[in-house]
C-alpha cells in the first residue's frame, strides 16, 4: 500500500487528480491489449519474417505467389487462339508468319492472303506471260487473290469498282462475279462480249460462249485447262486454276465468300467452261 501511495504522488500533477489526470477533460479512449494476445502477435511475425510464403496464403512450401488455377495460363498458341477468337487479337500476315517461326514476307495482306503485286488501276496486262489469253487470265487473276468487300457483303471497294468499270452499264452494289472475270479477261487482252465490253451476267457470258464457240458442256471425260472459265448454271462463275490428280477443280472466284478466293470444286459441279486460250 505505501509503495502504490508513493508511485501516485510521483505521478500526481498540481491542480490534477490522481495520476495526473484532470476530472474534466475528455480524453481518448485505448483499447489495451491483453499481454497473451501481444505475445501471439510477436510470435507471428516472427514466424512471417522466418517464413515468407505464409504472407502471401501459400499454406505450403514457398512458391513466390499463389498457384493458378488449372487451364488458366494455358499455353501461348492457346491464349492466342481465345483472343482471336473473340475478336480482340488480330495479326498481320508477316506478324503471324512470324510468330509460327515462318520468315516474314512482304506483300501480305492484313489476312494473311498474298496481296497483290499488281493493283487493279492500269494494270493492262503487263508484266504477265504471254504464252496465251488464257495464261495471262490465270496470273492477273491470282494476282487479285484477297481483294474483299468493304464492308462485308456490300458487293462494293475500291478493287471491285475497277471490276465493274470493265462491264458497260454495270451498276453499283450487284453481284459481282461476272464483274471479276469480265475485268480479268480484258486486262488479259481477250476481253468478253460480242464487242468486248464485258458482262455482268452468267447467263450472258454463257450465251456468248455459245454464240462464239467457246462453250464446253461438262460431263464425262472433259478436263478444263488453267484460264478457262467455269460456269455454274446462270448463277457464278470463276476461273480454272488447274486440275488436281483426282479430277476435282482449282479455281480462282470473285465474290466467294465475299472476296477474290481460291477454292476446290468437284469434278461433276459445274455445269460447263469456256475456252479462253
Amino acid at each position: 500500500m505505501e509503495r502504490r501511495a508513493a508511485t501516485a504522488a510521483r505521478l500526481a500533477f498540481p491542480g490534477r487528480g490522481p495520476a495526473g489526470l484532470n476530472p474534466a477533460a475528455r480524453v481518448p479512449i485505448t483499447w489495451a491489449m491483453p499481454i497473451e494476445a501481444t505475445l501471439e502477435r510477436i510470435a507471428a511475425i516472427r514466424q512471417a519474417i522466418a517464413d515468407p510464403a505464409r504472407l502471401v496464403g501459400g499454406g505450403g512450401a514457398g512458391t513466390g505467389g499463389t498457384e493458378a488455377p488449372p487451364g488458366a495460363a494455358g499455353t501461348f498458341a492457346g491464349a492466342l487462339a481465345q483472343a482471336q477468337a473473340s475478336g480482340a487479337y488480330t495479326t498481320t500476315g508477316a506478324a503471324a508468319a512470324s510468330m509460327l517461326g515462318e520468315a516474314s514476307a512482304p506483300g501480305l495482306t492484313a489476312s494473311g492472303v498474298p496481296a497483290s503485286p499488281y493493283p487493279p488501276q492500269g494494270l493492262a496486262g503487263a508484266g504477265f506471260p504471254s504464252t496465251g489469253s488464257g495464261s495471262r487470265l490465270l496470273a492477273i487473276a491470282e494476282s487479285q487473290l484477297g481483294q474483299s468487300e468493304q464492308p462485308p457483303g456490300s458487293n462494293e471497294s475500291p478493287a471491285i469498282a475497277e471490276y465493274r468499270s470493265a462491264v458497260a452499264g454495270a451498276a453499283p452494289g450487284e453481284p459481282w462475279c461476272a464483274y471479276f472475270v469480265s475485268w480479268a479477261a480484258r486486262q488479259a487482252g481477250a476481253p468478253i462480249g460480242p464487242g468486248g465490253e464485258g458482262l455482268g451476267s452468267v447467263s450472258a457470258i454463257w450465251s456468248w460462249a455459245q454464240s462464239s464457240g467457246r462453250a464446253i458442256v461438262n460431263g464425262p471425260g472433259v478436263v478444263p485447262k488453267p484460264g478457262d472459265l467455269i460456269v455454274f448454271g446462270g448463277e457464278h462463275v470463276g476461273i480454272v486454276r488447274g486440275v488436281l490428280p483426282d479430277g476435282r477443280i482449282q479455281t480462282i472466284e470473285g465474290n466467294y465468300s465475299n472476296k477474290v478466293s481460291a477454292n476446290v470444286r468437284s469434278a461433276g459441279e459445274a455445269t460447263g467452261y469456256v475456252s479462253m486460250s
